[in-house]
């Protein structure tokens, strides 16, 4: 298991197991967010069992689903409140930790300057730089 933190409130991941489940509770995080669709690849574990693993550690399970490369604005309002709202630390997860990345990015760019964005996800090894006229997008359709 590949736990790449990116600040206190969320943690990236690629791929996790159910066996992994009992570590992600103890390390302390206290929601689990997939951000894979089930069957993308043959082999990967089902949903259904990584949700069961989460609740038998007590842990909260949210399925929200990206097309790997096709992050949709829709895509990023859906994950913005149920970031804002989840029991933090939160641990994400897809194939790579990618679309995880992108997804806290771009709900980030709504509320928070581009620079530590681009920095904090570098430190957790995903390069956003290429996302920059996205973020500020975000940043430009949602200022309060």
């Amino acid at each position: 298991m590949n736990i790449r933190k990116i600040d206190d409130a969320i943690s990236v991941a690629p791929q996790i197991s159910p066996d992994d489940v009992a570590e992600i509770a103890r390390l302390g995080f206290r929601t689990l967010v997939a951000n894979r669709p089930d069957h993308e690849e043959p082999g990967q574990p089902t949903m259904a069992e990584l949700e069961q693993a989460a609740r038998d550690h007590g842990i909260t399970w949210v399925y929200l689903p990206v097309e790997s490369g096709n992050i949709l604005d829709e895509d990023v309002d859906a994950f913005a409140p149920m970031f804002e709202e989840a029991e933090k630390p939160v641990l994400a997860f897809c194939r790579s930790g990618t679309r995880c990345s992108v997804l806290w990015a771009l709900s980030s760019a709504r509320h928070m300057p581009l620079e530590p964005i681009i920095q904090r996800a570098g430190q957790a090894g995903y390069d956003l730089r290429g996302l920059i006229p996205r973020l500020q997008q975000q940043a430009e359709t949602h200022q309060h």
